[in-house]
């Protein structure tokens, strides 16, 4: 098996893995994965046999562009896979995060439930007069403090 990489429309990445997927369940074809990374906008990657089963499952298939001719190795890929790790593992109920995106951008809300399954996390705005429980995606914040730091403080 071989590593190939896709050349799709950006922002389209997860809706061609998609696609891709089904088609190869479907048709029983030679491609064993099937990934992208929201950090490698445009580009996805597959396992495939061979460059013509690659190839020929990215056929017909939108926002799909082409295959690059060589195949990649893992080891163009560690940094990419080093970095997939959720932000839901990285804060801990207690820490207060910055959201970055959303109707509430800019404000500052503290942890107060983890959903790692979802990848979701559910936290309480600080600097608003009324306390409000939001649930968000876990790719929407940034750590402003954890919750160790806070108590030394």
């Amino acid at each position: 098996m071989a590593i190939f990489i896709y050349r799709v429309t950006a922002g389209q990445e997860r809706v061609v893995m998609e696609m891709l997927a089904r088609k190869v369940k479907s048709d029983s074809m030679q491609i064993s994965a099937v990934v992208y990374f929201e950090d490698l906008r445009g580009y996805m990657v597959v396992e495939a046999a061979d460059q013509l089963a690659a190839r020929a499952a990215g056929l017909k298939i939108p926002h799909i562009k082409g295959v690059l001719d060589k195949p990649a190795n893992l080891a163009d890929l560690d940094s990419l896979l080093a970095a997939a790790k959720p932000v839901s593992m990285q804060v801990k109920k207690g820490d207060t995060v910055e959201l970055i995106s959303g109707p509430f951008k800019g404000e500052r809300a503290k942890i107060i439930r983890v959903d790692e399954n979802k990848d979701e996390l559910t936290v309480e705005l600080t600097e608003v007069a009324v306390p409000i429980p939001v649930t968000i995606k876990a790719n929407t914040i940034k750590i402003f403090a954890r919750a160790e730091e806070e108590k030394k403080d």
